[in-house]
């Protein structure tokens, strides 16, 4: 399939050295990947490329587009422009009541004890909230945990659900040149309570720079790419700086050649260094055009991920990859599936029958633009085939009637019903069953 003109952008690649380059890659391997990954009929069924379905997207005004990507802009930087942390009540201080409350595992299935995890909760010196407000940037792809270790905790490893890779210290990941408010620090120094523009908690100390106003003027140009290329790394001359993934933002630097990423000085300050693609195709200039060629490619990147919760193991759950897909074509989503089915247009279609759920899906959702939710799920809809939604989404596992699921792991391409041919699947549980709402963009 031929690149649009649109999706390039007009570099010129001479043979101007760059310290910093940005390279084709893949992921490395990890326990992740040898997680079970079972079949559904449907992926059999259904066409499971995503090109199948992209003539079925709906004309996206170029101005509707832009005023999207104008908003994204705004929520991407937010974090640059408040005094303080700006964190909902509720959201705040779940970590503590999770492993206080009830019994925390490690993968082994041995509880971790109140010794342990109290030495965490120290070291998290929340007294200290707001005193620093410094603004800083990731370095790197980065993990955000709930609390300052790099220790895994998880509920009964014994019971569905929970367990590796359910890790509930691993609230999210940051791509590299994230804007952040660093709220303070950790006893240790070794940490920082930082807000993104869609997460917040404890990010490694040396995973981020601290920015000044000048560094802030140049870095926020307004003229931004966007990886559309899965799996990138970055590399200062030979040396592996990072995993670059979709949904990655770099500016484009004054001489169209470039890109911009941030860098940590000595100091801990950060500087910007300019970035050599090895290929044009695997940034373009943001929003990418809502092109069927477009949709297509970029989603193809998406499929087949290993489910990692959190983005744990340099992958992806649901809401991640919903947020990285749409965030190319300039439409903004926060961290959870809860969060997400708020930031668009909801259309409620609770308490249909299946025949009619089905039936207003394909009516009323948009191709390659909207979101399918439901409690703790989240999936994006590509369109139909013979009268039954499309969907692709990173999906753990199917409930069945025993309370076990069939773990599929990654990033599949199924109707509502996956699983539907299997007389073990619990039929309250299917997703056609549960799905709550529609939201649009």
């Amino acid at each position: 399939m031929k690149l649009t003109l649109a999706l390039l952008l007009l570099l010129s690649f001479s043979s101007v050295d760059a310290a910093y380059t940005l390279k084709e890659s893949k992921r490395v391997k990890s326990k992740i990947d040898r997680m079970p990954k079972n079949k559904v009929a449907d992926m059999k069924r259904i066409p499971q490329n995503p090109a199948y379905y992209a003539n079925q997207i709906k004309p996206f005004s170029k101005s509707k587009q832009k005023k999207l990507d104008k908003e994204y802009n705004k929520k991407y930087f937010k974090p640059w422009t408040i005094s303080k942390l700006d964190i909902p009540k509720q959201d705040f201080g779940w970590e503590v009541r999770f492993i206080t409350k009830k019994p925390i595992y490690r993968s082994n299935g041995s509880v971790i004890r109140s010794s342990v995890y109290n030495k965490w909760i120290d070291n998290a010196h929340y007294e200290h909230i707001n005193s620093k407000k410094y603004k800083a940037i990731t370095i790197r792809r980065t993990n955000v945990r709930a609390l300052p270790t790099s220790t895994s905790f998880y509920r009964d490893p014994r019971k569905t659900g929970e367990g590796f890779p359910f890790d509930y210290n691993q609230n999210s990941a940051l791509h590299i040149n994230i804007p952040l408010i660093i709220s303070h620090y950790s006893r240790d120094k070794r940490w920082a309570f930082v807000q993104a523009s869609y997460s917040f908690g404890w990010v490694k100390t040396s995973d981020l720079a601290l920015v000044n106003n000048d560094f802030i003027k140049k870095f926020k140009n307004n003229n931004y790419a966007m990886v559309i290329k899965d799996n990138l790394r970055l590399y200062k001359d030979k040396q592996d700086i990072s995993l670059i993934k979709i949904g990655a933002l770099f500016p484009i630097s004054k001489d169209g050649k470039h890109y911009l990423v941030a860098s940590r000085n000595k100091k801990g300050h950060a500087d910007i260094e300019k970035v050599i693609a090895t290929k044009t195709n695997i940034l373009a200039k943001k929003p990418l055009p809502f092109t069927p060629s477009n949709v297509s490619r970029v989603a193809r990147e998406f499929y087949g991920e290993p489910y990692g919760w959190g983005g744990s193991y340099e992958c992806r759950d649901c809401s991640a990859t919903t947020r990285d897909f749409l965030g190319t074509f300039g439409i903004f989503l926060r961290r959870n599936s809860s969060k997400q089915a708020k930031d668009g247009k909801r259309i409620n279609i609770r308490g249909l029958s299946k025949a009619k759920k089905k039936k207003k899906i394909i009516q009323k959702a948009e191709p390659f633009r909207s979101l399918l939710h439901v409690a703790g799920h989240i999936v994006l809809y590509l369109g139909h085939y013979k009268n039954e939604p499309v969907i692709m989404h990173t999906y753990w596992g199917i409930r069945k009637k025993n309370k076990t699921k069939l773990i599929t792991g990654r990033t599949i391409i199924t109707s509502t019903e996956p699983g539907k041919e299997r007389s073990d699947i619990r039929e309250g549980s299917k997703l056609i069953n549960t799905l709550s709402s529609i939201v649009n963009f």
